[in-house]
């Protein structure tokens, strides 16, 4: 007799997706392991468990939806009870008008159908969907507790934080690894009188997502302050700490930030991609120009490179990269960071503890005299590391550092303020990058765009033949239009006609000017030249960038991301 996925694997042959052969093989293969015909293709790689569930849904005539991106209403984890979405492998995703649409891996299970109606007291309509999706849905949906816990007669104080088969630490795992799989840098858990948010900050954007309900938060802070060694007693004072979490074999550090509100205390959790593989320059999104011009300067034996711009614009990156560049058995590289957030073989990396007094200043004091070649400052953040790197720069090391600025011609003054005499910035400063991200236009969604006439003429575009693309929105971008974040960037180079206007204490606007002058392209610039390649959008650059100038920026990006648009 033959099953239904016979007729799915008929269909699929017919198709020419799959040959007689190879189904005979998954047949036998099938047989020896105790599977589906189906479980066999695809461990054999010749399908994958979405080519098997869109075949199913077409043959069976049945709706397939992609859970992947789907956020489902958690509350309706309280119309089932855990056992039974395992069992029937089945979960109602919404209910309207008395019908309750059901997400099922098998909806020709009448059986499972007919005891979901009569579960929910509703008609039920099933959609397809693959089974390890529908699993990770059940997953996530009943260790959101929330109310779930008071309806269970349990209060989230008494839920144990030691397992990670409890409730309390089940949906605090399910929040770390959701960030971690939508590539988020922040996590936000703050409550208000009704409602515990969750939101995840993903390509610089913040991104509500649906969490645990209000009666979990305490469960859930305490979790958290365990896991990073803080203070559990302690709920009217900021504490600060961190942890590492495993998550599909690897692991990720996460800085915690907690701080008291009105309505109870506040989570910050930075994800820290300590194994994330540092790029390329080109990759980054250097223009060419500046991409060359940046090499050449850090190939200097000794001076200072800023790289300045706002938190979370991918200063940290742009330094890593140019310390991958320059790591070699030849040099010795000491970092001071706060926190030391990738590792790299051969360099020397400090963490610095404020708690014991190891500051940015008195740890490059230390590093000063372990005999390096380049030393990378996390941050210049007070009077005296400003001071300490400069004469670091200036006897014989090549230092490298960020900055708090807007734009790059702000950096001089910022260090004026610092204490640094013009003579010793004009001394030691090679260049200044300023930097901002802004996200991508996906790859897999794009189409034609017409920005608005005031957008055009605000970024000073006036060629006609001018063309623009964006995201209409798909499955892999979560709706957005976006997926990832670009460079845009602006590199002061300190020339002998800029050393004049430093010397004589010029203001940001006379530094700006020269350095215009010298042939630096401003940040906005660079940004419009990626969005006519179609790479992002003037809408997103719009509010990302400060428009400072309308002069026509040339189109000077690098090879690679003309190849990626």
């Amino acid at each position: 007799m033959l099953s239904n996925d016979d007729f799915v694997i008929s269909a699929l042959v017919e198709e020419g997706r799959l040959t007689s052969q190879g189904v005979e093989t998954a047949r036998r293969a099938a047989v020896e392991r105790g599977t589906t015909v189906c479980e066999a293709l695809v461990a054999q790689g010749a399908l994958t468990t979405r080519d098997v569930a869109l075949a199913r849904a077409q043959t069976y005539e049945f709706p397939y939806v992609d859970l992947a991106n789907y956020e489902p209403n958690f509350d309706n984890s309280r119309l089932v009870s855990r056992d039974t979405a395992d069992s029937l492998l089945a979960f109602p995703l919404f209910v309207l008008a008395d019908v309750a649409t059901v997400a099922m891996a098998n909806p020709l299970d009448l059986r499972a159908v007919d005891q979901l109606r009569n579960l929910l007291k509703t008609d039920v309509e099933a959609v397809l969907c693959e089974p390890e999706s529908l699993r990770a849905l059940i997953d996530r949906a009943y260790s959101m507790i929330g109310d779930n816990a008071k309806a269970a007669g349990t209060k989230a104080d008494d839920l144990s934080l030691t397992t990670g088969k409890e409730p309390i630490v089940a949906a605090v795992n399910q929040i770390l690894a959701q960030g971690i799989d939508l590539g988020a840098s922040d996590i936000h858990l703050g409550p208000d009188e009704h409602e515990l948010h969750l939101r995840y900050r993903v390509d610089g954007t913040l991104r509500a997502s649906q969490g645990p309900g209000l009666a979990a938060h305490s469960g859930i802070m305490q979790r958290l302050k365990v896991m990073a060694n803080l203070d559990l007693t302690q709920t009217r004072r900021p504490q600060d700490g961190k942890f590492r979490y495993l998550h599909n074999g690897r692991n990720v550090d996460f800085r915690l930030s907690i701080i008291p509100t009105i309505c109870g205390e506040n989570a910050v959790l930075r994800i820290l991609h300590s194994g994330a593989a540092i790029k390329g320059f080109a990759e980054l999104g250097f223009p060419a120009e500046a991409q060359k011009q940046f090499e050449s300067i850090i190939e200097h034996p000794h001076g200072m490179i800023l790289v300045t711009g706002p938190t979370g614009s991918g200063k940290t990156t742009t330094l890593y990269t140019a310390l991958k560049k320059l790591n070699s058995p030849d040099l010795n590289i000491v970092t001071i960071e706060d926190p030391v957030e990738i590792r790299m073989p051969l360099v020397r990396q400090v963490q610095v503890n404020t708690e014991i007094g190891m500051t940015f200043a008195g740890a490059l004091r230390s590093v000063l005299r372990q005999d390096p070649d380049v030393v990378f400052v996390g941050e210049i953040r007070d009077e005296e590391t400003a001071r300490i790197s400069v004469q670091a720069a200036l006897t014989g090391h090549l230092v490298l550092s960020s900055l708090h600025t807007n734009d790059a011609a702000g950096a001089i003054p910022r260090l004026h303020d610092l204490g640094c005499p013009p003579f010793a910035i004009n001394a030691a400063l090679l260049c200044v990058i300023a930097q901002r991200l802004v996200r991508r236009v996906c790859p897999d969604c794009t189409c034609p765009d017409q920005p608005s006439a005031e957008l055009i003429a605000r970024f000073g575009v006036d060629d006609p033949s001018a063309r623009f693309l964006r995201g209409r929105g798909c499955a892999r971008c979560s709706n957005t239009g976006y997926r990832g974040r670009v460079g845009v960037y602006e590199l002061l180079q300190i020339t002998e006609p800029l050393r004049r206007v430093v010397e004589n204490k010029g203001s940001i606007d006379a530094i700006q000017s020269q350095a215009l002058a010298d042939g630096m392209r401003l940040m906005w610039h660079d940004g419009v030249s990626k969005a006519l390649m179609g790479l992002t959008t003037l809408e997103e650059l719009s509010r990302v960038v400060a428009i400072q100038s309308t002069e026509r920026p040339e189109d000077t990006a690098p090879a690679e991301l003309r190849r990626a648009a």
